[in-house]
Parts: C-alpha cells; sequence; structure tokens
C-alpha cells in the first residue's frame, strides 16, 4: 500500500530535485520496502494513466505483488512508484 502522504512526498522531493540516481538513493533509504524507479514517460504505455501530472514528470504506481510488476492506479494495491521525466517541446 502507498499511502498519499508518501506520493505527496515525493511529488515534492521530485519537484526540488534532478530525477536521478541520486533521488532515488534518498528516496529508497527514507522509504525501505518501497520500489522506487526513474523512467523516461515514453517508456510507460500509452494507456497508462499518471495519479500526478507534473510540467517535467508523471508520477505512476506499481503493484509487484505477482511475479510480474505492472502499473496500477490503485494505492491499496501499489508497492512501488515511478517518476517518468516528461520532455520539453
Amino acid at each position: 500500500m502507498i499511502e498519499q502522504r508518501l506520493i505527496d512526498e515525493v511529488i515534492r522531493q521530485a519537484e526540488r530535485n534532478t530525477l536521478d540516481d541520486e533521488l532515488l538513493v534518498r528516496l529508497r533509504s527514507r522509504h525501505p520496502g518501497v520500489h522506487f524507479t526513474v523512467c523516461m514517460d515514453d517508456d510507460i504505455p500509452a494507456n497508462a494513466r499518471p495519479i500526478a501530472e507534473r510540467p517535467h514528470f508523471n508520477l505512476y504506481l506499481v503493484n509487484s505483488s505477482t511475479h510480474c510488476s505492472v502499473l496500477t492506479n490503485d494505492p491499496e494495491a501499489a508497492s512501488g512508484i515511478v517518476l517518468a521525466e516528461v520532455c520539453g517541446e
């Protein structure tokens, strides 16, 4: 389960920092047990809906309860967060 307060904190951190390995290290150390990933938004399937959209990134949730991880919009089923960088036009 990913609580809304964690989502809000991750958004704040991502808004203030570069989406890079340093950010991932900080997030992972603050929130053990939660999986964090950074990728490009165009790596995300076109039919996926982010749970939060910001000018430079979208935030998605991941459910890893089975062998394969899948994107989800259900915070109760989520075990991880994807920060997907949006490239400017």
